[in-house]
């Protein structure tokens, strides 16, 4: 009974993991076929005449190296700034007793009820009047605080010991000393995993560029790949083309932080 149930269940988790193969295949080997046999019928998974003439096209079209500076400027500051701004604040809503800091804290938590696009227009006008418009800052700051950073700090510092914080100020260990040389390096887990999803967010974000950006030599990458799509036609083969390099970094990214990523019970849920 108990073999039948283990066969049962690993059947059902090779069909759901073919389900979501399949797409992704598709969409890989697609980008090696020429444009004429993209929608010939009948359609094939594999292609019949492979050719690499998309990623050429793509990427003598297009600034790729400008686009990507662009957005590991964004992706990467953005992320280094998110996991030290989220656990300071974290650090002060854990162990800091005020009533304020208590419901300043629930205020955060509201945030993650509200669709993002509700805050956009507000946001753009702080952006606009602060003169980041048109600029890279534009996109980092309005995206350096995160409730869901905050929120895996606070419930990681709390289970921290208050006795150890008291020991350090006994020792005479300033307060910014005891979070930075005690509590952050506690902290390295979370750090590592609020890291992974910030950068993926950063690097996969399109409305927030799109709309703060103006000069197309300040374009993100995923920004860029929209002006791949013209208003009559689409030239599909160089769009897939494009698209499979725009998710290189994404790819070394998941392979090199693996584990952390698989073994994070903390990524349920997450909101951006």
């Amino acid at each position: 009974m108990k073999r039948l149930s283990f066969l049962s269940s690993t059947i059902v988790l090779w069909v759901l993991a073919l389900g979501f193969i399949i797409p992704v295949a598709w969409f890989v080997l697609s980008s090696f076929k020429p444009g004429s046999e993209l929608f010939s019928l009948p359609l094939t998974l594999l292609p019949k005449d492979w050719t690499v003439s998309g990623y050429a096209t793509a990427w003598t079209r297009f600034d790729f190296a400008q686009y990507f500076i662009n957005t590991s400027i964004v992706a990467i500051v953005t992320t280094v700034l998110t996991v030290f701004v989220s656990a300071m604040t974290g650090y002060a809503f854990a162990k800091y007793q005020a009533w304020w800091l208590k419901a300043f804290f629930i205020c955060i938590l509201v945030t993650t009820m509200l669709p993002t696009e509700v805050i956009m227009p507000s946001s753009f006008a702080v952006v606009r009047n602060l003169g980041m418009y048109n600029t890279l800052t534009g996109i980092i700051v309005p995206s350096i605080v995160t409730a869901t950073g905050i929120f895996m700090f606070r419930q990681y510092f709390k289970t921290v010991p208050d006795e150890l914080l008291e020991a350090a100020r006994i020792d005479g260990v300033s307060e910014f000393g005891a979070f930075w040389r005690i509590m952050l390096p506690l902290a390295r887990p979370i750090a590592v995993v609020l890291a992974i999803f910030s950068f993926q967010w950063r690097w996969n974000d399109y409305i927030w560029p799109l709309i703060v950006l103006r000069d197309p030599d300040r374009y993100t990458l995923q920004v860029a790949l929209r002006t791949i799509v013209g208003a009559d036609n689409i030239d599909w083969s160089v769009l897939l083309s494009a698209s499979v390099i725009s998710l290189i970094p994404m790819i070394v990214l998941f392979a090199v932080f693996q584990r952390q990523i698989m073994n994070a019970d903390i990524n349920s849920g997450l909101k951006d």
